[in-house]
C-alpha cells in the first residue's frame, strides 16, 4: 500500500512551461490594462458605478493587496472622463438672514470670475461714491434741504416761544437741545436772581414749567418729526446721487450672470443693501480727528464690508473631468466641511467667509473613495456620511455644536445638493457586520464588489500576469524580466495561492518580489531580471523573516526540543503545525503522546484541561470520541481513559488538523502496536474516519523535512497528508529533489485505515460477515484490548 499512496515528484508542484510563452522578455509585451482574475468584482463595480438610482453606492470587499484600491481608481478615471465637470459653488452673505449664508452654483471656472467681479465692483464703489458726495451739485442740494429744515425749525421754535411767554418762559438752545428759561420783567432771569427766589416762588415756576411742557408736547413732536423728515430727505438724496453709479455696476453683473436666477436674486439684494447703506461708502472726514477716522474706517472694512465678499467654496476650474477624491483621513470635518472660527478679543466669532469644504463637496458630481475602517474609527464620521447620502444634500454642521460645546456665534450655511458615488473599501468581515447591524448601510450600499484572493491558472491569466509584470517594469523604470524569470514568478504566485491550478490575486506580494528581483539584477549588473534573480529575491525575503524558524531548528538539533525521526514507539507520533512571524509562515513538528489506562471512560485532552486548547481543537478531540464510539463501542461501552498531550507545547493550540494524528496515537496505545517515528502526519478526521483537508500543507511538509535533514535523512522519512491537499502542493525544489532521490516520501490518504497501515505496517481490518475483524489487524487488537479491560471491570464490580 505504501507505493500505491506515495506521491510522485511531478505531483508535488506545478511547473510553468516557458515553451508556451510567445515572448523572450516582458519588453516584448504591452502593459496590462485593467485587472486580472476579478471578473465577478469588475462586473459588479461597473454596474454599480453606472447605476444612477439612489442607494447604489458601492462596497469593495477583499483582502489588502488584491488590487481593489488601484482598480477602483482606474475604473472611476475612465468613467469620470465621460462625465461633465460639476458646477462651482460659492457662499455669499444672506442680507435677509445673516446667520444662514446662501450657496450659489455656476458653471465650472465661473466662480473665480464671479468673486473677482463682485469684490472689484465693491472696491470701485468705495472709491467713486465718496467722490460723488464731494461734488458741488450734491452740496447745493444738501444745503437746500438744511435751509428748508432750518426755516421750518425756526418757525416751530417761534411758536414755542409764543406759548412760553404766556407762561413767563423762553426756550433757549443748549447742548441738551431746547430748554426753558424763566423771564423776569420780559428778560431771561439770571442765575443770581433765580437763587434769591423763595421755595414757594421756585415751586410756582416748576408748576408753570410742567404746564408749559404739557401744552407744548405736540409742538415738540412736530419738531422731532421735522428732524426725521430731514434725515429721510438726506438719505433719499444720498440714494439718488449714488444710485446712478451703483446701478451701472449692477447692470454689468446682471448682464454677465443673468442666466442664473439665484445669482440675479443675490445681485438685486446686493444692490438694495448698498443703497440702504450708502452712507458707509461715504468717507466724510470733515472736522474729525484723522487718527480716529482711520481706526473707524479699519473697523468698517473688517466688519461691515465683509458682507460683500464672496467665499470661493468649490473651484473646479482646473478639473479635466468629474472629480475623484481619495480621502485618506475621513474625519467628521474632512468629510462634511466645517465652519471655522477666529478669536476676537477672547471670543470665538465667524462669518460666511470661514465656511470650508469637505470631501463630499470636492467630490460632488464625481466619486468619493473611502476606507471603511478609517471612517468607522472617526467619531461621527460614519453617521454624517450616511445622513448626507440619505438626504441627498450636504449640511455643514459645527462639530462644537454637534458635540454640545458652546461657542459665541454660529452659522447654518445653506445645504448643497449631493450627487456622487461613494466607494467604500474594506474586507468581507466589516461588510457582514455592517449589513447585519446597520439598516442604513443596506439601503445606501446596495452593490458589493467582492475581490477574490486567487484566480484560475490558465494560459490567458498567465499571459495577463506577464503583462502585469511588463506594466510595472515600464511604470517603475525597472529591468524587464526574461521568460524564465516570469515562469518563476508564476510558480511563486501559485505557492502564495496554495494551489497548483491557481494564481494569487494578492498583487502586492508579487510586486514586492518584482522590486527586489530587479534590485538583485542591478547588483549583478544584469541586463534583464533572470530566474536566478527572482529565486534570490524569494529566498532573501524568507531569510529576513526566518529567525524564529532557525532558532527552533537549532533547538531540535541540540535536543532541547524532543523528537524522533527514526524507529517505532507505541502511543507516540509526530504531528505538524504552522507557525508564523508576520510575512513568513513555517511548519513545526510536534511530538504527540497518548496514554490509555483503566479509569473513567473518555478522552482527556490535557491541553484543554490546562486551557491551552482552542474551541476548534476541542471539537476535533470530541470527534475522535464519536469515531471510537461508533467503531468500537456498539456492543459494550469503552472502559478506557485516554490522555492526549502535545509535548513541550506552552502556547495555545487551535485547529483540528492534528485530529487524525491523535487518533493514530490512540489506536496505537490501545492496540499496543508501535508507530513509525520517521513519519509525520497532518489531516483532520470526521466521525466516519474520513481524512479531511487542512491548511498550510506546504509549510508543514517542509518543516518536517528540515528537521529530518538536521537529524539525518534515512531514506524512509516522510509525511502523510490528506489526498485532497495534493492540489495544494507547491513545494520547494530541495524537497522535490529528495522525493526524486527516494530520501523523502509523501503519502496522500483518504481514510484513517490507510494511514494506520502506513504507520504500523499492519492493515486496519474490515469486519467479516460475522462482524469480526481479521485476526492480527489493528481493529482486531483494539477490540481485543477493550474487551479485556471490560471483562476486568466486570470482575472488579
Amino acid at each position: 500500500m505504501d507505493n500505491k499512496l506515495r506521491l510522485t515528484p511531478e505531483s508535488l508542484t506545478s511547473k510553468c512551461n516557458i515553451d508556451d510563452f510567445q515572448f523572450n522578455t516582458t519588453a516584448d509585451l504591452e502593459a496590462l490594462r485593467g485587472i486580472i482574475g476579478q471578473d465577478r468584482a469588475v462586473e459588479a463595480l461597473a454596474f454599480g458605478l453606472r447605476m444612477q438610482k439612489k442607494g447604489y453606492n458601492i462596497y469593495i470587499a477583499g483582502l489588502s493587496g488584491t488590487g481593489r484600491s488601484s482598480y477602483a481608481n482606474s475604473i472611476t478615471e475612465k468613467l469620470a472622463e465621460e462625465m461633465p465637470i460639476p458646477d462651482d459653488w460659492v457662499y455669499v452673505y444672506n442680507f435677509k438672514n445673516p446667520d444662514k449664508p446662501k450657496a450659489l452654483n455656476m458653471e465650472a471656472g465661473l466662480a473665480m470670475q464671479f468673486k473677482k467681479d463682485i469684490e472689484s465692483a465693491i472696491e470701485k464703489l468705495r472709491e467713486e461714491i465718496p467722490t460723488l458726495f464731494q461734488g458741488t451739485d450734491y452740496e447745493t442740494q444738501k444745503n437746500e434741504i438744511f435751509m428748508k429744515y432750518q426755516q421750518k425749525n425756526q418757525h416751530i421754535v417761534n411758536q414755542l416761544n409764543e406759548k412760553a411767554r404766556e407762561h413767563g418762559f423762553l426756550f433757549k438752545e443748549s447742548e441738551q437741545g431746547l430748554v426753558t428759561v424763566p423771564l423776569l420783567e420780559g428778560r431771561p432771569m439770571k442765575q443770581e436772581e433765580y437763587s434769591n427766589l423763595s421755595e414757594d416762588e421756585i415751586q410756582k415756576l416748576r408748576d408753570k414749567s410742567n404746564q408749559l411742557n404739557m401744552e407744548t408736547l405736540e409742538i415738540f413732536n412736530q419738531l422731532k418729526g421735522l428732524e426725521e423728515e430731514m434725515r429721510i430727505h438726506l438719505k433719499k438724496l444720498d440714494e439718488k446721487v449714488g444710485y446712478g453709479v451703483i446701478n451701472y455696476f449692477i447692470k454689468k453683473l446682471v448682464q454677465r450672470y443673468g442666466h442664473r436666477d439665484k445669482i440675479v436674486e443675490y445681485i438685486n439684494q446686493l444692490e438694495h443693501d448698498i443703497v440702504d447703506n450708502i452712507s458707509k461708502f461715504n468717507k466724510d472726514d470733515s472736522g474729525e480727528n484723522p487718527q480716529k477716522l482711520l481706526m473707524l474706517q479699519m473697523k468698517n472694512d473688517e466688519s461691515f464690508f465683509n458682507r460683500y465678499k464672496v467665499n470661493l467654496f468649490i473651484n473646479n476650474s482646473e478639473l479635466k473631468h468629474a472629480p475623484i477624491i481619495n480621502e485618506t483621513n475621513p474625519t467628521f470635518t474632512n468629510i462634511l466641511g466645517a465652519v471655522e472660527y477666529r478669536n476676537e478679543m477672547g471670543a470665538l466669532k465667524t462669518d460666511f467667509t470661514q465656511i470650508k469644504p469637505g470631501a463630499l463637496h470636492t467630490a460632488n458630481g464625481g466619486f468619493l473613495i473611502l476606507n471603511i475602517r478609517e471612517v468607522l474609527l472617526q467619531p461621527l464620521a460614519w453617521d454624517s456620511l450616511k445622513r448626507a447620502l440619505k438626504t441627498g444634500e450636504i449640511n455643514i454642521e459645527s462639530l462644537n455644536k454637534t458635540m454640545g460645546y458652546i461657542v459665541t456665534s454660529s452659522l447654518k450655511p445653506e445645504a448643497i445638493p449631493l450627487n456622487l458615488k461613494v466607494i467604500l473599501i474594506g474586507d468581507a468581515y466589516v461588510y457582514r457586520m455592517l449589513y447585519e447591524m446597520d439598516e442604513d448601510f443596506r439601503k445606501l450600499f446596495k452593490i458589493m464588489a467582492d475581490f477574490d484572493v486567487e484566480m484560475v491558472k490558465d494560459k490567458e491569466n498567465i499571459f495577463r500576469m506577464a503583462m502585469f509584470i511588463a506594466k510595472h517594469c515600464q511604470k517603475e523604470n525597472m529591468r524587464h524580466f526574461d521568460k524564465a524569470a516570469v515562469a518563476r514568478i508564476m510558480e511563486y504566485s501559485s505557492r502564495i495561492a496554495d494551489h497548483q491550478e491557481k494564481l494569487s490575486s494578492r498583487f502586492n506580494q508579487i510586486v514586492e518580489v518584482l522590486y527586489e528581483a530587479d534590485q538583485w539584477a542591478n547588483i549583478q549588473n544584469n541586463d534583464y531580471v533572470t530566474k536566478k534573480d527572482v529565486e534570490k529575491a524569494i529566498q532573501q525575503k524568507i531569510y529576513r523573516n526566518s529567525k524564529y524558524e532557525e532558532k527552533l531548528n537549532e533547538m531540535f538539533k541540540e535536543g532541547s526540543l524532543l523528537i524522533d525521526v527514526s524507529g517505532k514507539k507505541i502511543g507516540q507520533i509526530n504531528g505538524l503545525a504552522v507557525m508564523g512571524t508576520g510575512e513568513h509562515s513555517f511548519g513545526k513538528p510536534s511530538r504527540i503522546t497518548v496514554s490509555t489506562y483503566r479509569g473513567k471512560p473518555g478522552i482527556i485532552n490535557i491541553e484543554r484541561e490546562v486551557k491551552k486548547s482552542g474551541s476548534i481543537h476541542d471539537k476535533g478531540v470530541l470527534i475522535l470520541s464519536g469515531y471510537l464510539g461508533s467503531k468500537f463501542a456498539q456492543e459494550k461501552p469503552m472502559s478506557l481513559s485516554v490522555s492526549v498531550s502535545f509535548e513541550q507545547n506552552y502556547s495555545l493550540i487551535d485547529g483540528d488538523s492534528a485530529s487524525s494524528t491523535e487518533l493514530y496515537a490512540i489506536l496505537s496505545s490501545i492496540a499496543e502496536v508501535p508507530l513509525r517515528q520517521d513519519l509525520a502526519v497532518t489531516g483532520s478526521v470526521n466521525q466516519k474516519g474520513e481524512i479531511q483537508p487542512i491548511g498550510g500543507v506546504n509549510e508543514k511538509i517542509e518543516g518536517f523535512y528540515d528537521v529530518c535533514k538536521i537529524k539525518g535523512l534515512t531514506g524512509t522519512q516522510g509525511v502523510i497528508i490528506p489526498k485532497q491537499n495534493v492540489k495544494n502542493l507547491m513545494l520547494k525544489e530541495e524537497v522535490i529533489d529528495a522525493v526524486k532521490n527516494n530520501t523523502f516520501h509523501i503519502y496522500a490518504i483518504g481514510h484513517v485505515d490507510e494511514g494506520i497501515e502506513i504507520l504500523t505496517g499492519i492493515a486496519a481490518g474490515e469486519k467479516n460477515q460475522e462482524g469480526i475483524y481479521p485476526v492480527g489487524s489493528i481493529n482486531y487488537l483494539v477490540v481485543k484490548k477493550l474487551n479485556k479491560v471490560s471483562e476486568e471491570e466486570d470482575k472488579d464490580s
